[in-house]
């Protein structure tokens, strides 16, 4: 199987982990009214299952256990397993929902944004798994120019400063989806007899405005890594910018 057809389509990713969770919990958890109300915890446990089966498809079809479908199963199953605790037998949900809840958000991104740092001098840093990667750049090239010119200790102080960069926008993600949590789910009346209810619309909206809060200003950041290196790698190897990548 072909590189190509490993990677997941985007389209897909919005479609699976996004809109279809966002719908389920927005329009599925009454408890009654049309015959597609099936309740709070029924339409969670419909919310969780595309991006959970599309997880394990993907690494049955690819053979890959990569961080990214990591990091999405682990969501999953951390919000699956945080609204076990945080709804009480009684209907309620718990004061601290909106701490934990944001937390829960805030980890995955932290988490990617520390694996990014730790990852930097070892022979996989994961800037070429967002970023520098041979399937887009042309490493083998852009690396002999560099050899040939003696700028090595340069091309590695422009890596790590691409590295670094890009390893802030996963602090900014943290920071964002904490408060977006805490701004949604800390208004909800946890004593109110539809609680679980109003905590999954809340839940939806977290992971709507969560994919237009916290998604553009990665990608923001993530194009001014992308001209921060491609200008960096220009100035090293006097190559032309359409000559660092590999054709498409």
């Amino acid at each position: 199987m072909s590189q190509k057809n490993d990677q997941e389509n985007p389209l897909y990713n919005i479609l699976i982990n996004v809109i279809l969770p966002v719908l389920a919990l927005s329009h599925l958890s009454k408890e009654e009214g049309k015959f597609w109300h099936i309740g709070p915890f029924n339409a969670m446990i419909v919310a969780l299952l595309p991006p959970l089966l599309y997880g394990i498809y993907h690494f049955w079809k690819t053979k890959k256990a990569n961080i990214f479908s990591i990091l999405g199963l682990v969501s999953v199953l951390l919000t699956g397993l945080l609204t076990i605790y945080l709804w009480n037998q009684d209907g309620t949900v718990k004061p601290n929902a909106g701490l934990l809840f944001g937390i829960k958000e805030a980890s995955i991104p932290f988490m990617l944004g520390l694996a990014v740092i730790l990852s930097r001098n070892s022979k996989t840093p994961l800037l070429q798994a967002f970023l520098y990667s041979d399937s887009l750049f042309n490493i083998a090239t852009i690396e002999k120019t560099v050899a040939e010119k003696n700028n090595q200790s340069a091309y590695q102080k422009l890596i790590t400063q691409c590295t670094w960069i890009f390893a802030g926008s996963f602090v900014i993600s943290t920071i964002l989806n904490l408060l977006l949590a805490m701004y949604f789910l800390g208004s909800l009346d946890h004593t109110a007899a539809n609680a679980r209810e109003i905590y999954n619309e809340k839940v939806a909206k977290i992971t709507g405005w969560g994919f237009l809060v916290v998604g553009a200003p990665l990608l923001i950041i993530l194009f001014f890594t992308f001209l921060h290196l491609t200008r960096g790698l220009t100035r090293l190897t006097g190559m032309k910018q359409e000559d660092l990548l590999l054709p498409r």
